[in-house]
Parts: structure tokens; C-alpha cells; sequence
């Protein structure tokens, strides 16, 4: 079974993502906060991350930065963010992100966009 981090502090849209995801066979596990990200990322290096970039503690793109340079790890990255102006959506993919998503985030086409991301790998 694939494993995704979910980070995203909005607490109804990451319930609904994680149900659509758990629902198609993804186990997820779903932090609110960068500092509970770095704690899961330090546990286990997931399959795929799914991030929002507004985060307490620790941004998405703060994020990106860390799992690319830092732990230096390929894994799979989409961030979703309602900041989905070209700067944030060029500093994303920049810093190694794989795949931007604005919101409102479908569940459909984010399961449809982990799934394409986790073929690929």
C-alpha cells in the first residue's frame, strides 16, 4: 500500500482529500503543521507528499527546499495552494516540486494527479 503525507492545515479539505485518497487503496497520514512534517519526514520518507504551501512552522515551499536539499530525497512532490499566483508557482517548481495544484482542490484530479506522479516513479 502506497503512503502519503498530507500536509495541509485546513482540517475539512485535507478530512475530504484523505477520505478520497484512503478510499482508492492510499494509506495517508495527515500532518497540520510543518513541524509535525519534519517529525513524519525524520520516521519514514512516504511514497508521495501532497502539500499546501501556507503552513504553521514551516512552509510548503520551506518544505520542498528540505526534502530536495536535505534529506536529499526524489520523492514525489504537489503542492496545492489557493496562493497559486506565478511566483509561488514558479518558486514550487524551482525548488524541485513535481506538480501544483490551485485551490479548490478537486479530489478527483488530486487522486488522479498522485496516482500519474506514483506510475511515474
Amino acid at each position: 500500500m502506497k503512503k502519503i503525507l498530507l500536509a495541509d492545515d485546513d482540517e475539512l479539505l485535507a478530512s475530504l482529500l484523505n477520505y478520497r485518497l484512503d478510499k482508492a487503496g492510499y494509506k495517508v497520514h495527515w500532518s497540520c503543521d510543518g513541524r509535525d512534517v519534519k517529525l513524519e519526514l525524520e520516521k519514514e520518507i512516504p511514497d508521495i507528499i501532497v502539500s499546501d504551501i501556507m503552513m504553521p512552522y514551516f512552509s510548503g515551499l520551506e518544505l520542498v527546499d528540505y526534502v530536495r536539499n536535505t534529506l536529499q530525497s526524489k520523492v514525489p512532490i504537489i503542492i496545492i495552494s489557493s496562493a497559486g499566483n506565478e511566483e509561488n508557482v514558479l518558486s514550487a517548481f524551482e525548488l524541485g516540486a513535481n506538480d501544483f495544484i490551485s485551490k479548490p482542490v478537486s479530489p478527483a484530479e488530486l487522486l488522479v494527479r498522485v496516482t500519474r506522479e506514483l506510475n511515474k516513479a
